[in-house]
């Protein structure tokens, strides 16, 4: 038998349940995991409250990492035992082993450990989306960067850096502030009350940010929106602090001639060539030590817990559930 955590109805982490299910052999073309550690996002969040709405009951969780387990008729390139990981759709990684198409497994390096490759595939194949197709960002790029301490903030940030853009980031607090600083971060904005515009005006000279990056939302995008240069990009790829007010296309131009982005990294990944792409150039660098930092482990058994305190921005770095 395997354990799964199953997303019963619509809302609280209420909704999430504990439950033994009989062992599903792969299909063809299929591979079977058994996880050792699966990755937590926003994502989840977003699919349990209704707002990327999904048949029910599901499993939710969009990428782990582990051992192969067992091949499906047709499959070629993998045995048992290799270690892979994955990240997109089909979701349903809150599970002690699945089944998945062979499509989206990665063998995993031996110098990649499970939990970060658990804690990465997702936020990494998203920055590898925003810094490289969004806005390709060069040396000498500024960006903004939201909720530096986070999972994906941080990981945004480090590479980010790497590229050798100028980055700034903001925190919640002045604790998060120095996590991010500890990430290579230029500059922190404290505190969601902040004057944001006014600091960035302060930061750049008057000039604005090339590209910012906004997965608070509510009220928070069209501060940003305020902070980037003309001609300049905002991705806006969520929604942490509530739904995002209607925006005029008056607000992005002709003044300002700004470009709005919405991006999904689902439908990143769901596009192959992408998605191996995005998938080669994170394990190289990860292997280079540029990683997400993992903030926390729970059993399996307490996703629910997960969840909520990622809801109620009581963590920092990325999230784990361990079978």
């Amino acid at each position: 038998m395997d354990r799964v955590v199953r997303m019963v109805g619509v809302g609280g982490v209420d909704r999430l349940e504990v439950a033994e299910t009989a062992a599903r052999p792969p299909g063809p073309g299929e591979v079977r995991v058994r996880h050792e550690a699966i990755g937590v996002n926003f994502i989840d969040i977003y699919q349990r409250t209704g707002l990327y709405p999904l048949p029910l009951p599901a499993v939710l969780g969009a990428e782990g990492a582990g051992r192969v387990e067992a091949l499906g008729d047709g499959v070629g390139g993998f045995a048992i035992g290799d270690r892979v990981a994955y990240a997109g759709a089909p979701v349903g990684a809150y599970a002690t082993a699945r089944s998945l198409p062979a499509s989206r497994l990665v063998a995993l390096p031996e110098t990649i450990p499970s939990r970060l490759a658990a804690a990465s595939m997702l936020k990494g194949l998203t920055a590898h989306m925003l810094l490289t197709r969004t806005y390709p960002v060069t040396e000498g790029s500024t960006l903004l960067i939201h909720a530096a301490a986070g999972g994906l903030g941080a990981l945004l940030t480090r590479w980010a850096k790497r590229l050798g853009a100028q980055v700034i980031v903001t925190a919640g607090s002045p604790e998060k502030a120095r996590i991010a600083i500890g990430h290579g971060a230029d500059h922190v904005v404290v505190g969601r009350k902040a004057d944001l515009p006014a600091e960035i005006a302060a930061l750049t000279g008057g000039c604005g940010v090339d590209f910012a990056i906004d997965g608070i939302g509510g009220a928070m995008l069209r501060k940003t929106l305020a902070c980037v240069r003309r001609f300049g990009t905002v991705a806006s790829i969520g929604q942490a602090a509530g739904p995002i007010p209607p925006l005029a296309v008056e607000e992005l131009g002709p003044v300002r001639s700004l470009s709005l982005a919405r991006p999904s990294v689902m439908a990143y990944a769901a596009d192959p060539e992408l998605y191996m792409q995005g998938m080669a150039d994170l394990l190289a660098l990860m292997q280079e030590g540029i990683a997400a930092e993992i903030g926390g482990e729970y059993p399996l058994a307490e996703a629910a817990r997960a969840q909520a305190d990622l809801e109620a921005g009581r963590t920092t770095g990325s999230l784990l559930l361990i079978p």
